[in-house]
């Protein structure tokens, strides 16, 4: 078991993992809030902290990781009226095109998915703790944390009081002791179809709250990893990381890991701006193997532009492995593998760099491509399969359609005859319907483009 190191936002550098039980990691990453589909920046997350888990358990741990959904938020209320439909029954449909998208990622599940709405008697407790320690106050039937009340707020973001703003706006300014302090729990408000019962009045729970009582039920306090986009550090996490130390005394995270954001333009891919790329459109666009390529080509800690030279890049990368299907064979790699096998792990073990992964694995192909005689696949396909891209090295052929197979005999017979201008129409009419023809030393093969 290597040695894992994280970039820890609170510290500021990087830390060994030191599992609080051996060999145990637990993970929460911040999920949406599912007021419209998600779009590619929304699934980086969901793509690192997927692919941590899969590098944490080929390292021995057993990994819990948990990623929510936000069905409970002032987006969706807004969202939900403007459509003329009611909160939950957007927030459900969302979720399930949600699930349905990230599904076509083929990282599997989460272990837990909980919903806000689910966790309200959590929630609430939470929120009473956090008054009877004299952390939190109610207002005409809005709850707050008091900032000042918890004199480390700012250390994980790394501001002064002074330079905050909790974005709320003018919301609840009336009603706020200090300007500083954010809502736990907001009282229900005319056109809200949702709220629950408190001791303080009916109403749904703040942001930040929901996800400091996500973690904590399904993982405990001072668990292993807290991740999500950087963009969250503040409010969001300074927020988790202040009201659950505030109300145990211990953290809620031993680590906090952000993941860059995406870019179009040199802008943060957000909806509120309104330039994003929704995540089923660019599955259809460019292919899971392209995406789950084009996201491991950049260091996670890394902002990274959405654009068509990156996929495109993506998109090579993802032929170059699928060509060297055809010179693989079954068991051991050869010696000079070991190098490039340790190489591609200890860049996961330092910082997750999978970039720095890929180009070990890439320089694994470019050696089997020079040994000109077949090798054995069992390193690389071990390495490919912690990135989730194995099945590069097994793309199925049988599933090309008659036209296809039809249209590759006619290429075949046109080569023959050395009709050379023919054999390259039929291999464009080919591309058209998304397949190519590779020639190789066993014959020509029929394989999906990228």
């Amino acid at each position: 078991m290597r040695e894992v190191t994280l970039h820890d936002t609170l510290s500021g550098r990087l830390l060994p993992l030191r599992p609080r039980e051996p060999g145990t990691v637990g993970i929460y990453a911040c999920g949406p809030t599912v007021y419209g589909r998600v779009h590619v920046g929304n699934a980086r997350p969901f793509v690192v902290f997927s692919l941590l888990k899969r590098f944490l358990q080929h390292e021995g741990y057993a990994v819990n990781f948990v990623a929510n959904i936000t069905d409970v938020n002032d987006k969706i209320y807004a969202a939900a009226a403007a459509a003329g439909v009611s909160s939950q029954a957007l927030a459900a449909e969302m979720t399930a095109h949600y699930v349905a998208d990230t599904d076509r990622l083929g990282l599997g599940r989460p272990d837990h998915e909980p919903l806000a709405s689910q966790m309200i008697p959590e929630i609430v407790a939470l929120i009473e703790r956090l008054i009877e320690r004299g952390h939190a106050y109610v207002a005409d039937g809005d709850a707050y944390f008091a900032v000042r009340s918890y004199e480390r707020y700012g250390e994980l973001s790394h501001r002064r009081l002074e330079d905050l703003d909790q974005g709320e706006g003018g919301e609840g300014a009336q009603r706020k002791r200090d300007p500083l302090d954010f809502a736990l729990w907001k009282a229900q408000k005319p056109g809200e179809d949702t709220a629950w019962q408190t001791p303080w009045g009916s109403g749904r729970p703040g942001w930040h709250i929901e996800c400091s009582a996500m973690a904590q039920e399904l993982l405990g306090l001072d668990f292993e990893i807290h991740g999500g986009g950087s963009d969250l550090t503040f409010p969001h996490h300074e927020n988790e990381a202040a009201q659950t130390r505030a109300a145990y005394g211990q953290p809620l995270a031993r680590m906090w890991v952000h993941n860059g954001m995406l870019r179009l333009a040199q802008e943060k891919m957000s909806k509120s701006i309104g330039n994003t790329f929704m995540l089923h459109e660019a599955l259809d666009a460019h292919g899971r193997d392209a995406l789950i390529m084009y996201f491991c080509s950049g260091h996670y800690r890394q902002p990274v532009e959405f654009d068509d030279e990156r996929l495109a890049q993506a998109s090579s990368n993802v032929r170059r492995f699928r060509e060297l299907a055809h010179r693989l064979t079954p068991g051991p790699s050869p010696a000079w593998s070991a190098p490039l096998r340790e190489e591609f792990f200890s860049a996961l073990a330092e910082d997750f760099n999978t970039p720095r992964a890929l180009a070990a694995a890439f320089a694994w192909a470019s050696e089997a491509n020079r040994s000109g005689t077949p090798v054995g696949e069992a390193d690389l396909v071990e390495m490919l399969d912690v990135l989730a891209l194995a099945d590069l090295l097994r793309v199925p052929v049988s599933e090309a359609p008659a036209e296809a197979l039809e249209l590759a005999q006619q290429r075949e017979a046109a080569r023959a005859q050395r009709d050379w201008a023919l054999a390259d129409l039929l291999r464009e009419r080919l591309a058209e319907l998304g397949w190519e023809v590779r020639d190789s030393p066993q014959g020509p093969e029929l394989r999906p483009l990228a």
